[in-house]
């Protein structure tokens, strides 16, 4: 029997980390290597009495293909100061594989330097995991989870959108996205949503309630022109990553403050703040126009991964033996649109504090601009004689204007 790997997931679950737990399992007991899943992260890892189960054939067969992760996840991000050496020398661990985002990859390169200090030496892979899709991976490269989790989005979204079509109403729906837009600009896209918002669109302006209202009011406006009374609107709640405290103090929502002062956004939907400061600027325009908030997130984070992931997240698994073998360390195993494994070197895709880079939305490819110029539906200097019907400063709500593109 050779040594063993040890598995940990970090952050918030994803479909197909099972099917990553699964066959990066199956592979290394094929070789004859002991595969040790922690329960809790990294806070059980450097724990007096870690939480941990030896993962078989049998276990990893049948965790394959749900949602969910077998192994319970947090988001603990150790101190330098909590690292220690037992659980790696004890269960003689060669391999960390480290399933989630980019602080779960920091850390992973943190530890595998501290192990080194101590004569320990171990290789880490980090598989990348987010429905964000946010993780700086080669061109074409998406995350694993994201496209489950868009498919499973669109089938909400457009549920929802048949009842705005239904009962008359307009739908504001806050999509996850933490600083990227690209859940919630993929399933706009998908279901043809008349106005997608992401941050990355404030390209040449600042993120303000006041602009994202001009822009869902530009929709509503622009389909009352067409003859259409309802609709929906998609906002990544990226936007309040690049909003400042004050901007999200002077909204006039209850908000409960943590311990830096910083009003902590989990703990309200973001659809709700928008919906309210909508149905506020609706009565002041005199516009009597009903609409509804949607949250978008947690409902898609453990559905059973699409047919992609799950064959994407048995090639990351595979690839994980297939780096190990090769000896490389501090990487992100990747697999191209061909189905070949490389590496991605942390140091190649992190700043100078060890912080790694999100991907964002790219607003000037060629996708976002069809998208954006074509897709959505708002007003432009063409409309406003006919918006002059509904409100008395129709330039105001003129979709690049906002913008200041």
């Amino acid at each position: 029997m050779r040594g063993s790997i040890a598995i940990v997931c970090g952050g918030g679950p994803a479909p197909g980390i099972n099917s990553v737990i699964s066959s990066v399992s199956k592979v290394f007991l094929k070789g004859g290597y002991r595969v040790i899943g922690l329960h809790g992260g990294y806070k059980s890892l450097f724990s007096d009495e870690p939480t941990f189960q030896d993962i078989d054939f049998n276990l990893a067969d049948h965790i394959r293909g749900q949602g969910g992760s077998a192994l319970q996840m947090s988001r603990h991000k150790p101190k330098d100061e909590e690292f220690n050496t037992d659980f790696f020398i004890k269960n003689n661990v060669e391999l960390l594989v480290t399933i989630g985002g980019d602080d779960t990859a920091s850390t992973a390169n943190r530890i595998s330097r501290f192990l080194k200090t101590k004569n320990v030496s171990i290789q880490n892979i980090h598989v990348p995991k987010t429905i964000d899709n946010d993780l700086p991976l080669p061109e074409g490269q998406p995350t694993f989870g994201y496209q489950s989790a868009k498919e499973a989005g669109v089938k909400i979204v457009q549920t929802v959108y048949e009842d705005a079509r239904t009962s008359g109403n307009w739908f504001i729906i806050s999509a996850m996205g933490r600083e990227a837009g690209h859940l919630a600009f993929g399933i706009g896209t998908a279901v043809h949503a008349p106005m997608i918002i992401i941050p990355e669109m404030f390209n040449n302006t600042a993120i303000t309630f006041d602009a994202i209202l001009k822009l869902i009011i530009s929709a509503i406006i622009k389909r009352k022109v067409l003859g259409i009374a309802y609709g929906i609107v998609i906002i990544s709640e990226g936007v309040f990553h690049f909003m400042p405290d004050d901007e999200i103090k002077s909204s006039g929502i209850h908000f409960t403050y943590d311990e830096h002062g910083h009003p902590e956004l989990g703990n309200v939907s973001k659809a709700h703040i928008f919906n309210i400061l909508l149905q506020e600027k609706l009565k002041e325009l005199q516009l009597d126009i009903k609409s509804r908030p949607v949250e978008l997130g947690y409902e898609i984070r453990c559905v059973n991964p699409i047919a992609f992931d799950l064959m994407y997240c048995s090639l990351l698994g595979m690839g994980v033996k297939y780096l190990f073998d090769k000896g490389y360390t501090a990487c992100m195993v990747t697999s191209d649109p061909v189905g070949d494994i490389h590496p991605l070197f942390l140091e190649d895709v992190t700043d100078k504090h060890g912080k790694v880079q999100p991907r964002l939305v790219n607003i000037n490819s060629q996708k976002a601009e069809l998208v954006f110029n074509h897709g959505l539906q708002y007003l432009t200097p063409g409309d406003f004689e006919a918006a002059k019907s509904f409100i008395d400063n129709p330039q105001h709500y003129d979709f690049r204007k906002v913008l200041s593109w």
